[in-house]
């Protein structure tokens, strides 16, 4: 019997998610995908370990149809599948603690799952090839799980689509084998990764590695993966790449992972996707501007804040978004242009004129991903720099991945850490900024 894991937490933003009594620990994903006919076959291996004593087994799987189930190498004593939900009763209990494996085989036709306020999220088929959008509850459309952010696990994904087609995911490519009329692709993402993380990109992509640079981020290994047409437009948006990943790890501590991939879909996305290893960007992101720029810096940024560092609960999406969006303006500040401080001072006066009902905090599932969560984010950053100053602000944002890398975090987490870190008292910050919806002054 292994240690009883810390349990998946039930998240009000996304109820009917997840099963709190056991703890995924390794995915094995064996997929065949039929580009022409939009089917996709897989088998999911989970190994897993029981949080309570459990008699049944409860995943994820959306639209998909289940053709074979087991536990422990056995079929259940009895399973259903409704409405997103697969039950399984098991034939024995198992006891908290214990090691268990589930075996599912499934196929069909898979399309994203659209749920209010949140939209669509999950496995799309485009024009000529796939796209995979799992934040934040998309994962299910492509594999069983146990879909909680909480619950992070390793993962070995194979891919067997049609020669031809790149195919992109999450992690390290270990294998790309060619048989008959399939090609096989292999991916394995060594450190724990969240459900609505893992992705899988298809597409006719032109894959290369970009150039090693200087330093301890130069040498991380970049992939890049577009439209062969699509050369000098990610030149135009992609060409600092380099320089991001050297500046990041040199003011957030190591990058956390093996590698990291770029892809840029033939199709045009109305934003960037975030996973772990992995960005998603679309054709339109290519224009060079600094619209679009900053959008490759804040997707890069997520590697530390969302992937390594991920939330436990929905309501701290700021730990994301505002300190993926603070990343931006570092950035612009780092490479020559607006400084941060004029992004601050910019948005502070934006969101002055806007509603000031929003909790960041706790700013509920229909305004999540709301602007404002974005900007108030990066702003509570800015004002804490600025009350504690450069050297105990950057410190503790080393601290706060060195520490929690491949874990989850509370909002709370990263306030006793400020504490223990700049050594004061950061309460009047933090509950003006966190927990009441009108905006505070910026500090001088």
């Amino acid at each position: 019997m292994t240690a009883v894991p810390k349990p998946p937490t039930a998240d009000p933003y996304l109820p009917g998610h997840g099963d709190a009594s056991w703890s995924a620990t390794h995915y094995d994903l064996e997929l065949t995908y039929d580009l022409v006919g939009n089917r996709l076959a897989g088998t999911a291996t989970i190994r897993a370990v029981a949080v309570d004593d459990i008699n049944r087994v409860v995943l994820d799987l959306a639209h998909l149809r289940v053709q074979k189930v087991a536990v422990n190498g056995r079929p259940p004593a009895k399973w259903a599948h409704h409405d997103h939900r697969l039950v399984l009763n098991l034939r024995s209990r198992i006891a908290a603690g214990e090691e268990f494996v589930i075996t599912v085989r499934y196929s069909g036709k898979p399309r994203p799952v659209v749920l209010p306020h949140h939209g669509d999220a999950g496995w799309e088929e485009l024009d000529d090839g796939v796209i995979v959008a799992g934040q934040p509850h998309g994962a299910p459309t492509w594999f069983p799980c146990n879909d909680r952010p909480s619950d992070k696990a390793r993962y070995a994904i194979s891919v067997t689509t049609a020669p031809g087609y790149a195919v992109v995911s999450n992690g390290e490519l270990t294998s790309r084998v060619r048989r008959g009329s399939g090609e096989t692709w292999r991916y394995w993402q060594a450190e724990p990764m969240a459900t609505y993380l893992a992705t899988v990109q298809v597409g006719r992509y032109r894959v290369v590695d970009l150039p090693p640079g200087e330093g301890p981020g130069g040498r991380v290994p970049i992939r890049a993966a577009y439209p062969v047409d699509a050369t000098a437009g990610f030149e135009a948006s992609f060409g600092r790449q380099r320089e991001m990943m050297a500046y990041f790890t040199s003011v957030f501590g190591p990058y956390p992972f093996a590698s990291y991939s770029v892809v840029v879909t033939d199709d045009e996305l109305e934003i960037p996707l975030e996973s772990q290893s992995l960005s998603t960007f679309g054709r339109n992101h290519l224009t060079g501007e600094w619209s679009e720029v900053r959008l490759v810096a804040h997707e890069l940024a997520h590697q530390w804040f969302g992937n390594a560092v991920t939330l436990r609960e929905w309501r701290d999406i700021w730990l994301h978004e505002g300190f993926a969006c603070y990343s931006e303006w570092l950035w612009s500040d780092a490479s020559g242009g607006r400084a941060c401080g004029e992004h601050a001072r910019h948005h502070h006066r934006r969101l002055a004129g806007l509603p000031q009902d929003l909790v960041l905090a706790d700013p509920g599932p229909a305004d999540m991903f709301d602007d404002r969560v974005y900007k108030r984010g990066a702003l509570t950053l800015h004002a804490l720099r600025r009350t504690v100053g450069d050297e105990s602000f950057f410190r503790l944002l080393h601290t706060w991945v060195s520490r929690h890398s491949g874990g989850t975090v509370t909002t709370g987490d990263f306030e006793a850490l400020a504490a223990e870190v700049c050594g004061r008292d950061l309460t009047p910050l933090f509950d003006a900024w966190l927990r009441r919806p009108s905006l505070p002054d910026l500090p001088a």
